[in-house]
Order: C-alpha cells, then sequence, then structure tokens
C-alpha cells in the first residue's frame, strides 16, 4: 500500500511545502516539493522579524500547496497524512504551518503528525540518489545549532557533542555583520572568502583540543571582531570601508577556523564511534569550503559522506514529509486524528517522542 504524505515547514523564515509517497519496504519518494525563502523581506532589519516571518507564512503556504500539487498531478483528497514542524522554531511562524495541517486535516478526515525540525535536517540525506545506511555519524550544522550525533536508525540518536554557545552559522552570520556585510551574512561571508588568503590571520579553533565533542564559536566572533577593528584602525577607516582584499582576508581566515572545527571534531566523532559513514545535514552543509575539506580527509581515511541535494540543505517542506513518512514506516511514530495541535518553540531532540 501506498501513502501520500504531505509536509509544511514554516520554523522560521522559509516556507516550505511538499508531497512524498511512502510504500511499504520502500524509500520514500519525493513528489513535488516548492519553497518561498524571505531574505528580502528581512534584509532591511539584518535578521528575521518574528512577526513578519508568521505573517508572510499565511501568505505564502496555500499557493505552495496548490504549486506543489498540479506538480505532482495530485489533488488534495489524494493526500493521506498531513505533516507539519511541530517545533523548535519561531512560535508564530510554527503556529502557521500547524494550524493549517490540522484545519485540513480535519476537513478532510486525514490524520496529522508533528515532525521535529533537526529530525528533518538528520534524514535529509534518504531524499538524495545515494542515501545513507544506518547507523551513521550525523554533523547537524544550521544558523541555530551545531551537535554531532550518532544515530542508529529512525528516531534513535545519540548526542555526541554539541555547541556550548553560538552555533557554527550564527558564526558565520555575526562575522559577516561584524564585517559589514549584508543579511544573510553566511553565504555572503563565504562567497567574499574565495577571494582571501585563509592563513592571513590567525584565528582561534575553540575546543579544538578539549578532548570532547563539544563546539564553541563565540570567542571566534570576538576575534573577528578584535582583528578588524585593528585592520581599521591601521587604515584610518571603519571596518565596512576597509579595502576588499582585506576583507576578504578575514571572511577566509574566519570562515577556515569555523572549517577546521568542524572537520576535526566530526572526524574525532566518528574515529570515537567507529562508524564509517557521515552525514553532514542543515543550512552550512551547503557551505562549499566545508565539503571540499571534508570530502578530502574522509576520501582519505574511506569513510563515506553523504549530503542532501544542495537545494535541500535550507529548511525545506521535503525533509518534514520524508521525516514523517520515515517515523510511520519504521513504526515509531503513527498520525493522529486529534486536531487540537500545540507547537513546541523549544523542542530537545533527546525528548522527541515526550
Amino acid at each position: 500500500m501506498t501513502l501520500c504524505v504531505l509536509g509544511i515547514e514554516s520554523s522560521c523564515d522559509e516556507t516550505g511545502v511538499a508531497l512524498v509517497d511512502m510504500t511499504e519496504n520502500c524509500w520514500p519518494v519525493l513528489l513535488s516539493h516548492a519553497l518561498h525563502s524571505q531574505i528580502p523581506l528581512h534584509q532591511a532589519y539584518g535578521g528575521v522579524v518574528p512577526e513578519l516571518a508568521s505573517r508572510d507564512h499565511i501568505r505564502r503556504v496555500l499557493p505552495l500547496l496548490e504549486q506543489v500539487l498540479a506538480d505532482a498531478g495530485r489533488s488534495l483528497p489524494d493526500v493521506d497524512v498531513l505533516a507539519f514542524t511541530r517545533g523548535p522554531g519561531l512560535a508564530g511562524a510554527l503556529l502557521v504551518g500547524a494550524g493549517v495541517a490540522c484545519a485540513m486535516g480535519a476537513a478532510l478526515g486525514r490524520p496529522v503528525l508533528g515532525i521535529h525540525h533537526l529530525e528533518g535536517h538528520l534524514l535529509s540525506p534518504f531524499l538524495s540518489d545515494d542515501p545513507p545506511e544506518f547507523p551513521f555519524v550525523a554533523l547537524l550544522v544550521s544558523g541555530g545549532h551545531t551537535q554531532l550525533m550518532q544515530v542508529d536508525g529512525v528516531g534513535r540518536y545519540h548526542m555526541l557533542g554539541e555547541t556550548i554557545d553560538d552555533a557554527a552559522g550564527e558564526a558565520f552570520d555575526k562575522s559577516a555583520k561584524l564585517l559589514g556585510l549584508a543579511y544573510p551574512g553566511g553565504p555572503a561571508l563565504a562567497s567574499l572568502a574565495q577571494q582571501g588568503d585563509c592563513t592571513a590571520f590567525a584565528f582561534p579553533r575553540p575546543l579544538l583540543r578539549s578532548g570532547n565533542l563539544d563546539f564553541s564559536f563565540a570567542g571566534l566572533k570576538t576575534a573577528v571582531m578584535v582583528q578588524a577593528r585593528k585592520c581599521a584602525a591601521a587604515h584610518h577607516c571603519s571596518v565596512d570601508t576597509l579595502a576588499q582584499p582585506v576583507l576578504a582576508n578575514l571572511a577566509a581566515s574566519a570562515q577556515a577556523a569555523i572549517v577546521d572545527v568542524l572537520v576535526k571534531k566530526s572526524l574525532a566523532a566518528l574515529q570515537q564511534t567507529q562508524i564509517n559513514r557521515l552525514v553532514v545535514a542543515g543550512g552550512v552543509g551547503a557551505n562549499r569550503c566545508l565539503r571540499d575539506q571534508l570530502n578530502a580527509a574522509c576520501e582519505r581515511l574511506e569513510i563515506k559522506v553523504h549530503y542532501p541535494a544542495m537545494h535541500l540543505c535550507t529548511d525545506n517542506g521535503a525533509m518534514i514529509a520524508m521525516a514523517a513518512a520515515m517515523r510511520i514506516q519504521s513504526g515509531r511514530q503513527t498520525a493522529s486524528t486529534i486536531y487540537a495541535f500545540d507547537v513546541k518553540p523549544r523542542w530537545s531532540l533527546d525528548a522527541i517522542d515526550s
């Protein structure tokens, strides 16, 4: 029997809708997906404005739903399960996706399922042409999270290490803002770094020799700020008016420090667990420097690395539909016809089944 699962993602500043077909004993198959990014909406403010994000989700979700159904050649009654991001995320934004999914579920008499946003990222590589096998080590690296986990199966996650302050994505974004780069800062810094010398400045590699698998990037942000101000003082200008080569060297050196920590901690996690598969997920997983260095290191060690497709590294509905289908398929969870939904803006992956 085949089930059609509709996924809605609305945790922050991307509205995503997708359809996945789930067949017994086969990996779920992505039928269609559509995504709207709110980057232009928030650029004037230099970051995400929660109220504006929620209102934009309301405007976008139904047109995206119509697009996805049309692209897949399906109609709303063909949907068997409606999945939505339950958390973590912005409360108002989460409520939009949850409200739409539960309203449609009640109207159609279809069950609904709330999905953990991070589990969606963890399982997103299963949407690729070369899906991983369990078990694997996962590097979940995004604007809000940097974690290393051992993944033994759907819903079977063991935390190996996580950030104690800023996430890697925050380090990218905050460093970019310190250099006067436009929002979103991470991609802007990565682009500028391609023109710079990554050895120009010796930025710290926090917790690299801590003996554990935890991360810390707040100190790196401070180091970038101090060095940028020193350069500005030496050139008698403000940081945002530094010459392009200097800014590029700062960006390249900051990126090198972040990537170095992520790569070496990931390799340490693989060694500790004796697992030879690595999954990289989350928005920072699209960073080309990170991918190149991980690929080179893992090739030397004969370790297989899996990534989501580039266009599925950011938040998207496909990962939510996929995670829902895999949870149902594995027997880990069943969808519910109770439509009195709640959302969990703060929701630890350790408490995913509570």
